[in-house]
């Protein structure tokens, strides 16, 4: 019977701590939430392998290098509300959820959804509240928002999103130009986002979130 206690724990130690994530919230959430129970069941022995985990559709469970140095340059607070687009299974919600007062979830699969809802109820995560809908349109009705983050790239930020964070507020998103993906913070401050350089990363660009390209005739 596979140990992934034991995996869990080289996860934190081998891809973790060596990229300089050190907050204690971080470290703790990502040794508890028990990530085989996020993952698609034929894709249970790839839970800790440093890389992205196919859901099929081009979403993924992102990397777990890639979601500690989002939540690392976040630094979400014990009283802050965040907003979780592209939730999956709802591995990234499980994490945030022992950082944050709540997490809204929102998953455009109603199946996948309730998948996640049943992984996030076993893994007592009772403070996510699991939203089915476009993930470009966000969950405005339970917003705004301390903290939103992207589980996957965009080509673009749509208004309804930069819309739902709380002044003072910030959005961590995997923007890509071409190959190039880099991970930035984006800061609303006079109602206007701000964006600063985090890392670099790669993942498929989410639905809702692509460029659109101007017809020319």
């Amino acid at each position: 019977m596979t140990d992934f206690t034991a995996r869990r724990t080289m996860m934190v130690d081998t891809q973790i701590r060596p990229s300089d994530v050190t907050k204690f919230p971080i470290i703790q959430a990502m040794l508890s939430v028990p990530r085989e129970d996020f993952v698609p069941a034929d894709k249970i022995e790839s839970a800790y392998v440093e890389e992205n985990v196919d859901l099929g559709g081009s979403r993924v469970v992102l990397e777990p290098r890639t979601l500690a140095k989002m939540l690392d340059a976040l630094d979400i607070q014990a009283d802050e509300l965040v907003l979780d687009l592209g939730c999956g299974l709802g591995y990234s919600s499980a994490v945030m959820a022992r950082m944050a007062e709540a997490v809204v979830a929102v998953e455009d699969d109603e199946a996948r959804a309730d998948e996640a809802q049943a992984a996030l109820s076993r893994a007592g995560a009772d403070n996510v509240a699991v939203h089915v809908g476009a993930l470009a349109e966000g969950a405005a009705k339970h917003g705004p928002y301390d903290v939103v983050v992207l589980q996957g790239a965009a080509e673009h930020l749509p208004e309804a999103i930069i819309d739902q964070v709380k002044e003072g507020g910030r959005i961590a998103a995997l923007l890509v130009e071409g190959a190039l993906g880099t991970v930035k913070i984006g800061y609303k401050i006079d109602g206007v986002m701000s964006w600063r350089f985090a890392f670099n990363a790669g993942a498929p660009v989410l639905p809702g979130f692509e460029r659109h390209q101007a017809f020319t005739l």
